[in-house]
């Protein structure tokens, strides 16, 4: 069996980098959705901590949006508007569980997305990705202490088909 290269995926266009980090703004774009819902429609005093939490990360996803926004009209695209589908519930771990799927796969994207924008020479691009993950890895953190688990690995791009949080 061939290994694919480690530089596989990594040299794409700067249009192609725009294009990618639209998807990333839209992942961001749902987080500021299902923060600010659940963290209004958790119930109970064992939520009541992580509902608190949540109205942070939703201020916090937020600022990565308009980072995100801000790097791609740097490379000369056009920030996209609509979000990705927020999943709702009446069960809080169902929810709690979506956000984190959610946080695991943006931290995945993201390490993929410092490599690319490091062999396209964008360094300040690759800094401010390195940023918000250290943001995203503090939610993964929250969710799964609420959720009474360890943090899962995060999901690459290319195994978000397969992955269930355990």
């Amino acid at each position: 069996m061939t290994k694919e290269p480690v530089t596989a995926g990594l040299n794409i266009t700067r249009e192609q980098m725009i294009q990618l980090l639209n998807e990333d703004l839209a992942g961001e774009y749902q987080a500021i959705i299902a923060y600010t819902v659940y963290s209004q429609v958790l119930k109970g005093a064992a939520y009541t901590d992580i509902a608190r939490e949540l109205e942070l990360h939703a201020v916090e996803e937020l600022q990565h949006a308009i980072k995100i926004a801000k790097q791609i009209d740097y490379l000369g695209g056009m920030p996209g508007v609509s979000p990705k589908p927020v999943i709702t519930s009446s069960d809080p771990v169902t929810m709690l569980r979506a956000d984190l799927e959610n946080e695991r796969t943006t931290v995945g994207r993201y390490r993929e997305r410092i490599r690319q924008a490091e062999a396209l020479g964008e360094f300040g691009l690759s800094e401010t990705l390195r940023a918000i993950i250290a943001q995203e890895q503090d939610h993964e953190i929250d969710l799964a202490s609420a959720l009474g688990i360890n943090v899962p690995p995060p999901i690459k791009p290319s195994d978000k088909k397969t992955a269930e949080i355990k």
